[in-house]
């Protein structure tokens, strides 16, 4: 029996199982397939998709019942019937899939892949429609986890590189345990930039025997940060109180403040208030690929990206990949990333 893995919109932590109906290919309407998931990243990059969903967009990617959401992952799915024009049964793709066991596209070839050209999608950032064959490769679990996290890390790190770090030395990262923020911060320390990392408790030690953060403190000890010189802040949280304790904190000495995630999503939602020192400014992965894709061409990006990729993953030897099974491997795996609880040095991967 076929399933999808509801979210309440109100409440990202309360899920329901939904069965549907098998499908086959004579339920398909021409240009459509099914596929079957095989297998994806669950992070808490996955989180913000979910408390960002009305805003940008992220909950029309996978339509669902009214009140529910179908949060987006990344990972690989196999078509299993087929009514579109050269996809056929078989094939292996890598990319922007629902948490379900299965689901259905209108996969379309282009030069570079294969796009999803349903309807509904066609007004929603092209870099998530896009799709890649994927034969099986011993690095799959890694580029489920790490590709959509690391790229952004990457694009950040290129960003701030390429406005000469808006004249700052030291760039704080919130959520510094997350994912991304790890990958960022690697990237920052290979090229001397000095990185404070702000955390929950728990993770200090963590992160403080990584080497790639110059400092590490408490969420606690926001106000009483103290840096040299001019700052940029990162931030990953979504916390808007910790984020105005940090303009206040700072003020002046903030260079450049960027908004990137919402992991934090569980914090008091505090209207917008003007703060001290730069405007935050949202950075959005997919404008950002457009805009070098447009400098440097696709394939000089891709090839760029996959040469920092592998040098992170080969110096990345804290990071242990956890795989669960099946529905209620997910719905753990899920819980334990919503709520916070996920250990840092783990990636989790769901197999369906």
């Amino acid at each position: 029996m076929a399933w999808d893995l509801l979210i309440a919109k109100d409440d990202l932590a309360r899920t329901e199982l939904r069965h549907q109906p098998d499908l086959t290919e004579a339920d398909l309407a021409e240009g459509e397939v099914l596929l079957a998931v095989e297998r994806f990243a669950l992070t808490a990059n996955n989180v913000t998709y979910g408390a960002m969903g009305e805003s940008f967009g992220y909950w029309k990617f996978f339509p669902a019942p009214e009140g529910f959401g179908r949060i987006p992952v990344w990972g690989f799915a196999t078509v299993v019937a087929s009514r579109a024009e050269g996809v056929e049964p078989g094939l292996r793709i890598f990319g922007y899939i629902p948490m379900s066991s299965h689901f259905t596209a209108r996969l379309v070839r282009t030069r570079t892949g294969l796009v999803d050209a349903a309807a509904h999608r066609a007004d929603l950032p092209p870099t998530y429609n896009q799709y890649s064959e994927a034969p099986p490769e011993a690095s799959d679990d890694h580029r489920a986890l790490l590709r959509p996290l690391f790229m952004t890390s990457w694009l950040i790190d290129d960003f701030l590189s390429s406005n000469q770090d808006f004249g700052a030395t030291t760039v704080i990262l919130t959520s510094a345990s997350s994912k991304t923020a790890l990958g960022l911060a690697w990237l920052l320390s290979a090229r001397g930039v000095k990185v404070i990392g702000l955390t929950s408790p728990r993770n200090l030690p963590f992160l403080s025997g990584l080497g790639i953060f110059d400092a590490v403190a408490p969420y606690s000890a926001t106000a009483d940060l103290k840096v040299e010189g001019k700052a940029i802040l990162v931030d990953f949280a979504g916390d808007r109180a910790l984020m105005g304790a940090l303009h206040h904190s700072l003020n002046d000495q903030l260079a450049h403040s960027a908004i990137v995630g919402v992991t934090h999503w569980q914090a008091p939602q505090l209207a917008p208030a003007p703060l001290p020192g730069p405007t935050p400014t949202l950075f959005f992965a997919p404008d950002q690929i457009r805009a070098l894709s447009r400098e440097w061409g696709a394939e000089v990006l891709d090839a760029r990206f996959k040469e920092a990729l592998g040098a992170f993953v080969a110096a990345s030897g804290w990071l242990t990949l956890k795989v669960a099974n099946g529905y209620e491997g997910l719905q753990q795996t899920y819980g334990a990333v919503v709520s916070g609880a996920a250990q840092p040095d783990q990636g989790l991967i769901v197999a369906i």
